[in-house]
């Protein structure tokens, strides 16, 4: 089993979370995405969407994280992530599903506006114009040109930061009635979650969860303390959640302005 991914991606850090939990160790191969080995011919011929995690498992190739999260439940069974109950497992996947229906994309906008925008304004032109270049489409690229240039101010941010306040507050309902998100045990839906919380707190965004959503916080104090939550912290790169909590720290009061 072979493991393409990258230390910081919430994508990778959802996968390395089912698969510590599975006690599974594959080769791990670490793609620079800044310096655009995901759109390498020979990545492009394992993943032709040229983006990351990619699973290779007896040779096969398995894309899209919640895919390669949902073949590994079914292949490896031991320490389950699914819930035996079928309405369980139907609301688990309900949860599973709001990264691919747009909380990726707000988890997107939100780190580049709040803090990656100054990695890029530090390129020269000549760098971040290539690295525009490798998005796939035109208006993806317009969407990323503006975030670097204006950061929170750039049309798109409040949207994004909405749909993130959206999810928090759904979470926070159901875990004022569950310790974990389908009830009693950790599942799929938790690891799938975890990595964008994560996310929020490096970027020093846990305001967002205070008072009426403080469920939130003993969720992730039981997520950080089971041992597959070394998928994430065996990652991190410090100069990144650095950059990530100081810039955070000095939008505070704007970005809290916004959320009203």
């Amino acid at each position: 089993m072979e493991l393409y991914h990258n230390n910081m991606s919430v994508c990778a850090q959802k996968v390395r979370l089912v698969l510590r939990e599975k006690q599974l160790r594959p080769v791990e191969h670490h793609l620079n995405l800044r310096a655009g080995d995901a759109t390498r011919p020979e990545y492009l011929k394992l993943n032709p969407n040229g983006v990351i995690p990619t699973l290779i498992d007896q040779g096969n190739p398995i894309i899209e994280s919640s895919v390669i999260c949902e073949y590994l439940e079914d292949t490896f069974p031991d320490s389950a992530l699914r819930p035996n109950d079928t309405v369980e497992r139907a609301h688990m996947r309900t949860w599973t599903l709001l990264p691919d229906s747009g909380l990726h994309h707000a988890c997107g906008i939100s780190t580049f506006a709040i803090a990656f925008r100054h990695q890029m304004l530090a390129l020269p032109k000549e760098e971040l114009e290539r690295q525009l270049a490798e998005k796939p489409s035109a208006q993806v690229r317009e969407n990323l040109r503006q975030t670097i240039a204006l950061g929170i101010e750039a049309p798109q941010f409040i949207g994004a930061i909405k749909v993130y306040a959206q999810v928090i507050d759904k979470m926070s309902r159901q875990l004022g009635q569950t310790a974990w998100l389908t009830g009693d045990a950790y599942s799929l839906a938790d690891a799938a979650l975890l990595p964008y919380v994560c996310r929020l707190e490096n970027l020093a965004m846990a305001w967002m969860w205070d008072g009426k959503h403080s469920s939130i916080n003993g969720w992730l104090d039981r997520c950080k303390a089971r041992a597959n939550f070394s998928g994430i912290t065996d990652y991190l790169d410090e100069n990144y959640v650095s950059l990530m909590h100081d810039r955070g720290q000095e939008l505070r009061a704007p970005l809290q302005t916004l959320l009203g």
